[in-house]
């Protein structure tokens, strides 16, 4: 290869550097080439989906991607939102992954970022005729936040209800709803945000689903409660219940939270995080012994080394030919 071949990776004002290649516009590019117009459609409007992706490094050495399928299945079938024509499979978009990944050669954790797009230069607002595109970057990732125990926060911010902007859609625009509570949070000293529903029920953390633990059983709010159809979510489900654990899937009250044995976020970024304090309250068992139960068999099942989860894993095989 080239000099010209050999791209350095990007950073974000200081923050982890951002793979030296991306996928855009149909081909791997060097990531300072993976750019957009500012008169692009998504840019003015967020008119893109998006997903967040994670490859972890297994007990072997070699990395695996996360739910590749799942995330890219939702990805198309949430592009039909946008009216959002994609060609390819997903399959096909988990290949361009893998090869993306060995080519960056990140020797760490990975978070994979795939967004579908309007990419026109239009000012119009409106979903259909407009063209669409791929892209894809990665970037190392460790623990988006601690996993030892956060301090939180009930936000004033109301979450943005399904017949406004469906938050199952994670639809690029309708994370200024996540950014407005999460900015308050942090400002105020907190690591992050609950959001309620219009009526006052519990939907989810800033960016990540949320249960709630009371004499053993844990319940997490329905997807009908403006909430976020989260992967992990689903997997931390069928964790907790191979675990023992009885899940139940209802309305919470506020209440609830302050009256919890535990509680705790789950998400792709977030992992398993056990929260420590809600509005200053205590949560009731500051051991967090089913959150952290849980926590250690997602990351058995994550790394490789609980067999019964193997399923979950996209191993990506190293090559020398980059």
């Amino acid at each position: 290869m080239t000099a010209t071949e050999h791209p350095a990776a990007a950073t974000d004002g200081g923050g982890p550097a951002i793979g030296a290649w991306a996928w855009f516009d149909g081909s791997v590019v060097p990531i300072g080439q993976a750019q957009v117009s500012i008169a692009t459609h998504t840019f003015n409007y967020g008119t893109a989906v998006f997903e967040g992706i994670r490859a972890y490094r297994q007990a072997d050495g070699s990395a695996a991607i996360l739910f590749a399928l799942e995330h890219y299945e939702r990805l198309l079938r949430n592009a039909r939102l946008l009216r959002a024509n994609v060609a390819g499979s997903a399959q096909d978009l988990v290949q361009i992954t893998v090869d993306l990944l060995r080519r960056n050669a990140h020797e760490s954790d990975v978070y994979i970022r795939p967004l579908v797009y309007k990419s026109a230069h239009s000012i119009r607002v409106q979903l259909s005729g407009l063209e669409d595109r791929v892209a894809i970057f990665t970037m190392p990732l460790g623990d988006y936040l601690p996993t030892g125990g956060i301090r939180v926060t009930v936000s004033g911010w109301q979450r943005v209800s399904d017949n406004a902007i469906p938050a199952r859609g994670k639809i690029a625009g309708s994370y200024v709803n996540a950014a407005f509570a999460a900015e308050d949070a942090h400002v105020a000293g907190y690591d992050d945000a609950l959001l309620l529903t219009a009526d006052g029920h519990l939907a989810e953390a800033s960016a990540a689903n949320v249960f709630v633990v009371t004499d053993g059983e844990l319940t997490t709010p329905p997807l009908t409660d403006d909430v976020l159809g989260g992967i992990t979510r689903r997997a931390i489900i069928q964790v907790a219940r191979d675990a023992g654990y009885p899940v139940v899937e209802r309305r919470i009250d506020r209440s609830e939270l302050y009256l919890a044995d535990e509680v705790f976020l789950t998400g792709t970024g977030v992992q398993v995080a056990p929260i420590a304090s809600i509005d200053d309250r205590p949560v009731g068992s500051p051991a967090f012994p089913v959150a952290l139960d849980i926590q250690q068999r997602y990351f058995a099942a994550v790394r490789g080394t609980d067999a019964r989860y193997a399923h979950w894993l996209t191993p990506i095989k190293e090559t020398h030919d980059r």
